[in-house]
């Protein structure tokens, strides 16, 4: 090997180092994944986690993700020792985090690494993270939000503003049994589950199978499985896959259509309040008159951190928790930002039967 071709490969082992941190602090777990061979591995002894394969690491990241109140990761460069083909080496990380349930603290940690050359260039064959260092004293700071009155209430500005906790942590069981008296009490049926899982195993009871059913856009949705479940499970007559093969320019009157009126429409809501509101935000608008009436049936899975005392509180919630977290993935994914260019409030749901929300104990989603 000469020297050209050492020095391009350490540049682009230390670039593969630097894009795993910005992957995980920017909550991209698709990409994050990507950077490791087809069968690499991250192993995590301390916790203990150990993921073998794309699917796995991506998977296992998006559930530790969902648990975050905030995670902050800094890496530092380290030994690369290369060897043809492969390499080994390691780096040196600091992460502050915080987890819905209370857990935080500091610790100092190094990545063990063993790098593969690949035809899409190095990637990691196995990444094993050792913790040198935990304190899990109570940390001071707190993760800064926007600023107050960006919302779409002109009175949000003079408002006094909900604690920012309020946007992440899991209600308590006396606010979800408040929410579901109220959901009822409006004409939505609504079920309290313990966690996602459950209300996977749920959407089976609910939907029968060869209903035609159509899934939101939703992280909830996603990291719960259920998306997978209809759109790729071959149970149901499933209307977003059919909606990806039309071609946009010469059928969009049949996308419109087919998105309108299905027999059931899947999603989760940007906030819940505690007087029974269910509030959707969507970027263009398409998914929005399924769940306003057009499907035969709804479900909404809800997590628990989406509970507000009322309508400001979740048009808040909406502004300046769930955009920015939405706008930084439509970034990631599309190279392009997100709006809340349309916004569906259900105070009441006026045919008996038809709109069901499953409220889940657990944080998950936005």
């Amino acid at each position: 090997m000469n020297d050209f071709q050492a020095i391009a490969d350490r540049v682009e082992i230390e670039a593969l180092r630097g894009e795993f941190t910005d992957a995980a602090m920017m909550r991209d777990r698709p990409r994050l994944a990507s950077l490791f061979t087809p069968d690499g591995a991250l192993r995590m002894p301390n916790i203990p986690v150990e993921q073998v394969g794309r699917e796995e690491i991506r998977a296992g990241g998006e559930r530790l993700q969902s648990q975050w109140d905030f995670f902050v990761q800094t890496t530092h460069p380290g030994t690369i020792l290369l060897d043809g083909d492969t390499a080994t080496g390691r780096a040196y990380v600091q992460e502050l985090a915080r987890a819905l349930d209370g857990r935080q603290g500091l610790n100092y940690a190094v990545y063990h690494d063993r790098y593969q050359r690949t035809t899409e260039g190095w990637k990691f064959a196995e990444r094993v993270y050792e913790v040198r260092y935990l304190d899990t004293s109570p940390l001071a700071g707190t993760a800064p939000h926007t600023a107050q009155g960006s919302g779409t209430n002109p009175a949000d500005a003079t408002a006094t503003p909900a604690p920012a906790a309020s946007f992440t942590d899991p209600a308590p069981a006396e606010r979800l049994e408040r929410v579901a008296a109220a959901l009822r009490a409006g004409g939505f049926d609504a079920e309290i589950l313990d966690d996602a899982a459950e209300a996977r195993a749920r959407i089976k009871d609910l939907i029968p199978e060869g209903a035609g059913v159509l899934t939101g856009a939703s992280e909830t949705l996603r990291l719960s499985g259920i998306d997978e479940d209809i759109n790729t499970g071959g149970r149901y007559d499933a209307i977003r896959p059919r909606l990806l093969a039309i071609d946009r320019a010469t059928g969009a009157d049949e996308i419109r259509r087919l998105a309108a009126g299905p027999d059931f429409v899947v999603n989760s809501v940007a906030a819940v309040t505690e007087t029974g509101s269910l509030i959707l935000a969507s970027g263009s608008g398409s998914q929005l008159p399924a769940n306003a009436g057009g499907a035969a049936h709804a479900v909404w899975i809800v997590g628990a951190q989406k509970v507000v005392p009322d309508l400001s509180t979740a048009l808040r919630r909406v502004e300046e928790h769930a955009l920015p977290l939405e706008n930084a993935r439509a970034q990631a994914v599309y190279g392009m930002p997100s709006a809340v260019n349309r916004l569906l409030i259900l105070n009441a749901e006026p045919h008996p039967g038809r709109g069901t929300v499953l409220l889940l104990r657990e944080a998950i989603g936005y």
